[in-house]
């Protein structure tokens, strides 16, 4: 009776350990990278990347998670068009002298499969986004990590969106 009541007990920490670090997983290791629009695509650094010249290797931490929340809520990968910029991508991108790109804080991307408008909704609903910008004709969101100014619950909006 001992050794199954040591098993029983053995058996449910397991369990409780297995549940607890599952609760951890980002549900982005599950979001799918099927269909056309996936193949040919490199990947960087675990990234999807629209051409060889996007580096997703500088990601700050906060830009990845929030990446990934993109893609766990959608159940899809995202392609990046933009990652990190030095200074001389930057300028000839036409980015802002203190863009975010070059602070490893900023992408630009979007989801084969989702509309751009449900890119904007879940963007301005989430808490990591501080700047969301949005270009007219164009299928990908600018997204950054900035800190929002204080009283903002949404993040700060550009032209396009």
């Amino acid at each position: 009776m001992k050794s199954t009541t040591s098993t029983i007990r053995s058996m449910a920490a397991i369990l409780g350990c297995v549940l607890t670090l599952g609760a951890c997983v980002p549900m982005a290791m599950f979001a799918s990278s099927n269909g056309s629009a996936y193949s040919g695509k490199r990947t960087d650094w675990g990234t999807f990347v629209s051409s060889n010249e996007v580096n997703a290797l500088c990601l700050s931490p906060k830009l990845r998670f929030l990446i990934w929340e993109f893609e766990g809520h959608f159940g899809r990968k995202v392609i990046m068009n933009s990652g990190y910029r030095d200074t001389y991508h930057n300028g000839k991108a036409g980015g802002a002298s203190n863009s975010y790109h070059t602070k490893c804080m900023a992408a630009d991307f979007h989801i084969p499969g989702v509309d751009k408008r449900q890119l904007i909704a879940f963007a301005m609903r989430t808490s990591a986004v501080g700047g969301l910008g949005c270009y007219p004709g164009r299928q990908f969101i600018h997204v950054d990590v900035r800190d929002r100014p204080r009283g903002y619950n949404r993040p700060v909006t550009f032209s396009g969106c």
